[in-house]
């Protein structure tokens, strides 16, 4: 059970409004303010909304590193947590800063759960860079099949492209199986 302090928790929530309001010259004061309150006590999920409405606002100023380093933190814990709606929003913050290695080599938490068996097979398998007509001649399927479970997959491990997977570490002990 987290045992927040409610006077930071609701103090620094009251501070990330005033600063979703305030001009631009005001507004990072109120997100650090927040943010100092949030590690005093407050809730570990209003702390990671706090920094990904900060990244975001940092971001949209182009202040891309000071953006990446609140969103980042964002996405870890809202990862943590288990709340993938707001892990993928972070995530999607990341990637509109710029940030390229939050990929390299990371699968977000549960998301190799989230695979059936068949796909997490195909998509091992695509990792190592077997075309579709490959993979289907060695599980007895249509290409089309493979890209399929290639498309179901892709969004389960948070990746956009074909390239992505070569660079994740998918299980049983390290990257690309054979």
């Amino acid at each position: 059970m987290d045992r927040a302090d409610p006077m930071p928790w609701a103090g620094a929530v009251a501070l990330r409004c005033q600063a979703l309001l305030a001009s631009d010259e005001e507004a990072e004061r109120y997100f650090e303010q927040a943010l100092r309150l949030h590690l005093r006590g407050g809730r570990l999920f209003e702390r990671a909304r706090t920094e990904l409405l900060y990244g975001e606002w940092l971001r949209r100023l182009r202040r891309r590193a000071d953006a990446c380093r609140q969103l980042r933190s964002a996405m870890e814990i809202f990862e943590r947590l288990g709340s993938r709606p707001w892990t993928d929003r972070a995530r999607a913050e990341l990637r509109a800063a710029g940030e390229r290695q939050i990929m390299e080599g990371h699968v977000p938490a549960g998301a190799l759960d989230r695979l059936t068996p068949q796909e997490l097979q195909i998509i091992r398998m695509a990792a190592r860079g077997r075309s579709n007509r490959d993979i289907a001649a060695q599980l007895f399927l249509s290409p089309r099949t493979i890209g399929y479970h290639l498309y179901k997959a892709y969004p389960k491990l948070g990746v956009a492209s074909r390239a992505e997977p070569a660079t994740l570490d998918l299980g049983e002990g390290g990257r690309l199986l054979d």
